[in-house]
């Protein structure tokens, strides 16, 4: 499922785009677990909104972010993200509606 495709499903909007096809997907908002538990090639379902996202990403091998319950993306994420070609979504959902709507 591509950046587009999860944000149509979760009503979101996407603001770093990326045609990635990810088939694994993980919830989890503590970065080291993330880091240590995260399939590579996944996208990441947090309500974290800061740059230190992007280099957990980056670490994990992880190609999409959603950022869920309305939490706004800090400006140096959106730009580390670009930098780094991981696509970013964000939705007014829940971290759980995001899962079941996603699966």
């Amino acid at each position: 499922m591509t950046a587009r495709e999860i944000s149509g499903k979760i009503g979101g909007k996407v603001e770093v785009d990326g045609s990635f096809d990810v088939k694994a997907y993980y919830a989890g908002d503590f970065l080291s677990r993330v880091m240590g538990k995260a399939p590579s090639d996944s996208a990441w379902i947090t309500v974290m909104n800061n740059i230190n996202v992007a280099g957990v990403a980056v670490l994990a091998e992880i190609k999409i972010i959603v950022i869920c319950e309305g939490a706004v993306p800090a400006p140096p994420l959106i730009d580390k993200c670009r930098e780094e070609g991981i696509a970013l979504v964000t939705t007014d959902k829940g971290v759980y509606e995001c899962c079941r709507l996603i699966g």
